[in-house]
């Protein structure tokens, strides 16, 4: 019997689980203590458990193999996640998610989406973390090409501003995993939050902003508002959105 008629999470018509029987608080607290496993280095990253079809066995990864180049971070559902995979299909991505529904959730839609389009979705996955505390054991210097940071929790009141996940001191452990030339992008429906962003990455000596004609060559930037339930559902109710994308330079001497 197929797994979506034997079990009730998965939908019968599409195989996919189904979002109601994941569904969490909108946010979490990232400065509170949680319970899962984090690798003691990059080199610690399990790249078999994630990418089984790319890597049989752990005997097959090295210094040469290739690595992770995209990071969501807060990737909630994995809307942009699903379709960066079938854009980029030679690139390692993963989401990274503080809760551990949402997370299932992402876990399952992917293993479930490799069932039904064989060959597609092996290069994408989702790690269970807090990316405001583990960054640097999941990413060597210089790794990423990109990071995404959509619609992120706003932390309205200023007592709770250190715990947005776009701030001075964070931007510099993300500049550490990013490759020069590697691009941060933020998206949100707060516009407070969005100039605070766009301020953050503006006064960082290790981030510039991209040009307009930048931003309209990029695919990825159309996807920010598209891709996402967070997204879709400001596009429904004819939000506003607030984007900030920025590329990590050389530090200057």
């Amino acid at each position: 019997m197929p797994e979506s008629e034997a079990n009730p999470t998965f939908s019968k018509s599409t195989g996919l689980p189904r979002k109601r029987f994941y569904r969490a608080r909108a946010h979490s607290n990232p400065l509170s203590d949680s319970h899962f496993p984090v690798p003691v280095s990059p080199r610690h990253v399990d790249y078999t458990a994630h990418f089984p079809e790319l890597f049989p066995s752990s005997d097959q990864v090295d210094s040469s193999s290739k690595r992770i180049q995209f990071a969501d971070v807060g990737c909630g559902f994995g809307g942009l996640l699903i379709s960066l995979a079938t854009l980029f299909p030679e690139t390692l991505m993963v989401g990274m998610e503080l809760r551990d529904k949402v997370t299932e959730y992402v876990k399952e839609r992917i293993l479930a989406l490799r069932v039904t389009n064989p060959g597609q979705y092996r290069n994408v996955s989702v790690f269970r973390t807090n990316s405001m505390k583990y960054i640097p054991n999941y990413f060597e210097k210089g790794q990423l090409s990109k990071m995404f940071f959509l619609f992120p929790d706003p932390h309205f009141k200023e007592k709770n501003h250190r715990r947005r996940v776009i701030s001075p001191h964070l931007l510099d452990e993300y500049a550490y995993v990013l490759q020069v030339g590697g691009i941060v992008y933020t998206i949100t429906d707060v516009e407070e939050l969005g100039e605070w962003m766009k301020a953050c990455l503006e006064q960082h000596p290790m981030f510039e902003s991209l040009t307009p004609e930048e931003l309209e060559a990029d695919p990825v930037v159309k996807l920010l508002s598209t891709a996402t339930e967070e997204g879709q559902k400001v596009a429904r109710n004819g939000g506003q959105t607030f984007q900030a994308m920025y590329r990590r330079i050389a530090c200057s001497s």
